[in-house]
């Protein structure tokens, strides 16, 4: 996994608000309280960071994008560039909070044990990210348009999308008491599909050049259009989300036992 990216947070607030603005359930699972020190794990552009400091949490931000840390940094939040694998804090934060992330990490396992070791003892892990067959349509259109372009090369899905079995096994294999985790179907409405590309394909098609970019878009456009698209509704994208809260509860001379 890559130690920066080049997410533009303008851009990415203009088309893809709804990252955050549908973040409120999530937010309620933390319930963050006044004085408890909380890492937001992929703090984006800081938009939720600024809500829970307005209880009187204290919170330190992290995030790939370091325009996203900027924009962070900017509302008064401490922030840092810094990836789900490479977390370098130890029994620190009362809880880690994670939304629209995790399925970016494709070393759960290595991603688990440094929030795990992150956390203070009986501390809480919450997080939301994508669930099994999260944006299947989108996923199956891009393997197509690769398929008709063998010039496109192999397409490397950048995405992890568990089952709730599944994650829950890697929490518990690290010592995380698994009290809720759920599977939640989230149909998603948004502005464009070719914006959602832009966002968040970037690197699927980086490779390519600017005309084979703009051919790609297109003719997923094309396929995705009788599946996710009316004109009652737009374009919904077949969203499903994975919600969890874990608890730290063993020591950890406990866990290497």
């Amino acid at each position: 996994m890559k130690e920066t990216n080049d997410w533009n947070a303008n851009n990415y607030n203009k088309h893809a608000d709804f990252v955050s603005i549908l973040a409120a359930p999530v937010v309620k699972l933390l319930n963050p309280k006044k004085d408890e020190k909380i890492l937001d794990l992929g703090c984006g552009d800081g938009t939720l960071a600024i809500d829970m400091e307005k209880v009187g949490a204290k919170i330190v931000a992290v995030d790939l994008s370091e325009d996203m840390v900027k924009k962070t940094n900017e509302k008064g939040i401490e922030a840092y560039v810094m990836s789900a694998t490479k977390l370098i804090f130890q029994n620190e934060f009362d809880a880690v909070f994670s939304n629209a992330v995790l399925h970016w990490v494709k070393e759960p396992e290595i991603a688990i044990e440094k929030i795990y070791n992150s956390l203070k003892k009986d501390g809480r892990f919450i997080a939301e990210f994508g669930g099994y067959e999260n944006i299947k349509h989108l996923i199956d259109a891009m393997q197509i348009v690769f398929d008709m372009h063998p010039e496109y090369g192999e397409f490397d899905n950048p995405w992890y999308f568990p089952t709730q079995e599944e994650y829950k096994q890697l929490l518990q294999n690290c010592g995380f008491e698994v009290t809720y985790i759920e599977i939640i179907p989230r149909p998603t409405k948004i502005d464009d599909i070719s914006n959602w590309l832009n966002i968040f394909a970037n690197g699927i098609v980086s490779h390519l050049t600017s005309e084979q970019q703009n051919n790609f878009n297109n003719e997923v456009r094309e396929i995705l259009k009788p599946i996710i698209y009316s004109q009652k509704d737009g374009w919904v994208v077949d969203y499903v989300r994975l919600r969890l809260r874990a608890e730290k509860r063993r020591l950890e001379i406990e866990n290497r036992i």
